[in-house]
């Protein structure tokens, strides 16, 4: 299976949740955490769900699946309830919709997977098995997590924003390209002297641009 690995920008895109129980928890968090717009339809919930809906940061509309609650600009859908049947019944509403579906345990009625995924800030390693073996992606996530420095994410932070002064300072071209590879394996730090930053200005007095 040829599986298209990308990161999705979900703020404000409209995403539902077909149950609420242990299956679902992760999944809506994971859609939170993404900034998307939650609807989750289910008879009951989770308490930390509850909690979600009652300080208004998710829908919850309490009842069971019906269908054409797949609504025509709904952006992609997760299926998470212990019912087989009522999972494929919404994956193939949302099919017939051209909306894409992930049934949650049931790898051949999604269209896409959740990853495992390591975080530091802004920093995102995911991995998946294309539904395989979700057991060894989240062996794997655990040892690069274990391997990956907490202060990653502060580092990529710094990084970036030196990045941000190079690429106003230098011209499109490959010594451009050069230092900001050159940089992104020294240690970079947010104060004006730093090391880092001294060699990105020093590069740009000896290279300057040219209009």
């Amino acid at each position: 299976m040829d599986l298209f690995p990308i990161f999705l920008k979900l703020t404000g895109r409209p995403c539902i949740v077909i149950g609420a129980g242990n299956l679902a928890e992760s999944k809506i968090e994971s859609l939170r955490a993404a900034h998307a717009a939650v609807t989750v339809i289910a008879p009951e919930a989770r308490p930390s769900i509850v909690e979600l809906a009652q300080a208004g940061e998710i829908t919850w509309l309490r009842r069971e699946y019906a269908p054409g609650d797949i609504a025509d600009g709904t952006f992609l859908v997760v299926t998470a309830t212990d019912v087989g049947a009522v999972n494929r019944a919404v994956y193939l509403e949302a099919t017939g919709k051209n909306i894409i579906c992930n049934a949650v345990d049931d790898p051949p009625f999604c269209d896409f997977y959740f990853p495992s995924v390591v975080r530091r800030g802004d920093l995102q390693i995911a991995i998946s098995t294309a539904g395989a073996s979700p057991a060894l992606a989240q062996r794997l996530r655990k040892e690069i997590n274990a391997q990956l420095p907490l202060d990653t994410g502060d580092w990529l932070t710094d990084l970036g924003n030196l990045r941000r002064e190079v690429t106003q300072m230098e011209p499109l071209n490959d010594e451009r390209k050069l230092l900001l590879h050159q940089l992104a394996q020294r240690e970079v730090c947010g104060y004006d002297g730093c090391p880092s930053r001294q060699l990105a200005r020093q590069h740009a007095l000896t290279n300057p641009k040219h209009d």
